[in-house]
């Protein structure tokens, strides 16, 4: 059994319970446009509805390249970062005992270390698996493109439905990605915990508010959101 303080107790219930609750916001205001990721749906299906009106589809074709390339690359990411967390727990007591040296971490049991490291590797697998079917989701997607009928059946019911299954696809592939983002920004809040749960519970404010701000205020999503909302910048 590995001893844990009440503030370390604490800190990972408000790490975990942070991250639920920055979950449970976006989602509850999916579709609104009234957030970076909402308004960017509204813009992922506008794309399709665009796209059903060109007979060459190389420009989304393209587009959507780049997007399983980005998600590809974040899933090789986790497979490393995964990597790294193992050979973190081979040599946990030459890294404990240099963090410790350089006064980072407090006499904690050896045990509760290597329960850290576990912990960032499940995050690093949670983060995986999301950008793994969000890869496979754009890969569907592409066919569904290449299965949308030409320009000159643009008007035709069975035409706006294909466009609107591609859009259904790069939506949900979208937010899959974003669940597996989120892990790492997360990831990097839970950092904190190698120091400490006060730290922890530090970082994790930082990393929740700054989200916040890129998802509420950020110039960025003011411009997406103005945009889906069809108002002025």
């Amino acid at each position: 059994m590995i001893a844990i303080s009440m503030v370390d107790a604490a800190a990972i219930l408000f790490f975990l319970g942070s991250w639920f609750l920055y979950s449970i916001i976006l989602s509850s205001r999916a579709g609104s446009g009234r957030t970076l990721s909402s308004a960017m749906d509204i813009q992922r299906r506008q794309w399709m509805r665009t796209m059903m009106h060109r007979d060459l589809r190389m420009i989304d074709t393209g587009i959507m390249s780049g997007l399983q390339n980005g998600t590809a690359f974040f899933a090789s990411t986790s497979l490393l970062a995964i990597g790294g967390c193992f050979a973190m727990l081979n040599s946990a007591e030459h890294v404990y005992g240099v963090l410790h040296d350089l006064a980072l971490v407090e006499s904690v049991p050896k045990g509760l270390f290597e329960a850290k490291v576990v912990g960032l590797m499940l995050i690093f697998g949670y983060a995986f698996f999301k950008f793994g079917w969000s890869y496979r989701l754009f890969n569907y997607a592409s066919i569904l493109i290449g299965a949308t009928p030409t320009a000159a059946h643009a008007n035709e019911p069975e035409t706006l439905a294909a466009a609107e299954r591609a859009a259904v696809f790069t939506i949900t592939a979208g937010r899959h990605f974003n669940h597996g983002l989120r892990a790492f920004f997360f990831s990097i809040g839970y950092l904190g915990w190698f120091v400490n749960g006060w730290t922890l519970i530090a970082t994790t404010l930082v990393v929740a508010l700054v989200q916040l701000h890129r998802q509420f205020f950020s110039d960025s999503a003011k411009i997406v959101i103005a945009a889906a909302r069809q108002e002025p910048l």
